[in-house]
């Protein structure tokens, strides 16, 4: 391994980039220099595990712009939408155990949520977004998002946008209590304990669902995208149609979004859009699913659950609320394209069609590779303005996948030469 020390000019001064990384991934040390230098990033990780193994893991920068405090090794940033992967994994780790059926009515663990309209619903739905609740209608109270069992009483009585199973849409912040609640039924263990007994502590992982008050410290302090020409469609329909989906999924969240870094927020479990990691958590925990399902003698899932968590579940040529084309597994998103989409409806995560992952809002992601056996993980604190991997990121997922001999074929999928 090669330890790095590098200084980086960039246009606010120069910073500092650390880690190691196998010499056969210099082209992604480059890479991740260059995003400071050239591409505007403040403070981000980038990891990659080959076999299971940690073969790059870099980070660097600053992780608050105003105290300019460096980014150190355990820097965490919230990776917002990244969290869904951990949410999944852990959902899916139970069905391989034999304690939940992903086929079952959502009624079988959870009476008071599978009634009237709402009982067709399958625990498959909630992972694959065509559950019919992608956002909340009725206007969330304050702070609900940090009171569990208020806002899993909301998601009970909320009304749904259509029949469960008939049509798909990204459930940004709804997946994260839906599926968590399941979890809760069947262990009787929140989501982040879950994560931090199950993966977090064997696995020795920097990822969580809730904070310490011991790990504020490691907090990266975000940077929000300035919102350029030309504008997504999603954007333009939160401002356009206040009781759409768009605006209540981005909007009607109980002053959230305005509160995402406040140590009330960063205390909750909010498994949808409110993990923190570092970008070797995000590549640690999909670690054991680039490799069969198994990593240092613990056993995940095994082949079969692993196929039902990289194949595509639901897909279609534009998302509900999303409004662009989106392709999922269940839980995760699967490689997508749309570079040749209008102006501002770009999103785009180019990598293998064996790959599953999930990003965040302003372009974190986590995600495995089984064929390559390669899991991938980036952060960052200054946020790209799309849904999906941002420029940075996907220059890193990019040089990755060339350092591994692939090549990007024409319809956006990374494929062995």
């Amino acid at each position: 391994m090669i330890e790095l020390n590098e200084e980086v000019k960039t246009s606010n001064g120069p910073i500092s980039i650390h880690g190691f990384y196998d010499s056969r991934f210099e082209s992604v040390k480059k890479e991740f220099a260059q995003n400071f230098s050239e591409r505007g990033e403040v403070g981000a990780g980038v990891s990659i595990a080959l076999e299971g193994e940690i073969v790059v893991d870099l980070w660097g920068g600053i992780a608050d712009a105003e105290s300019t405090k460096p980014w150190a090794r355990e820097t965490m940033p919230v990776v917002w939408s990244s969290t869904k992967g951990a949410t999944s994994i852990c959902l899916h780790t139970l069905a391989y155990r034999g304690l939940l059926d992903l086929d079952a009515p959502v009624s079988e663990y959870w009476p008071e949520y599978g009634v009237g309209n709402k009982a067709a619903t399958t625990v498959k739905m909630f992972l694959n977004h065509t559950a019919g609740l992608p956002a909340i209608k009725e206007p969330v109270p304050a702070n609900a998002y940090y009171d569990w069992p208020l806002i899993i009483k909301i998601l009970e009585d909320a009304e749904l946008w259509w029949k469960p199973g008939t049509e798909q849409g990204y459930h940004g912040l709804t997946k994260g209590f839906l599926c968590g609640e399941i979890l809760r039924r069947i262990t009787g263990k929140t989501i982040g304990e879950f994560l931090k007994s199950e993966f977090s502590e064997p696995l020795g992982l920097e990822f969580f669902m809730g904070l310490q008050d011991g790990q504020m410290g490691d907090v990266a302090t975000m940077i929000f995208p300035e919102q350029t020409e030309p504008t997504a469609d999603f954007f333009l329909s939160v401002d356009a149609n206040p009781e759409g989906i768009q605006a209540k999924l981005f909007n009607n969240d109980g002053g959230h979004m305005g509160e995402f870094q406040t140590p009330i927020a960063l205390k909750s479990e909010i498994p949808a859009a409110g993990g923190l990691a570092t970008a070797r958590g995000l590549a640690g925990i999909y670690a054991p699913f680039a490799c069969g399902g198994e990593l240092n003698g613990y056993r995940f899932v095994d082949q079969d659950q692993l196929q039902r968590m990289a194949s595509v579940s639901s897909a279609c040529g534009l998302d509900k609320a999303l409004l662009v084309p989106m392709r999922f597994s269940e839980g995760f998103t699967k490689a997508m394209d749309n570079r040749l989409g209008k102006p501002g409806n770009q999103d785009s995560i180019l990598m293998s069609e064996d790959a599953f992952g999930c990003p965040g809002f302003g372009g974190s992601i986590g995600l495995a590779d089984p064929g390559a056996r390669m899991s991938f993980g980036y952060c960052m604190n200054n946020m790209g303005e799309g849904t999906a991997l941002n420029p940075r990121g996907q220059s890193l997922l990019n040089s990755t996948y060339k350092s591994l001999g692939y090549r990007l074929n024409k319809f956006g999928r990374w494929c062995a030469s």
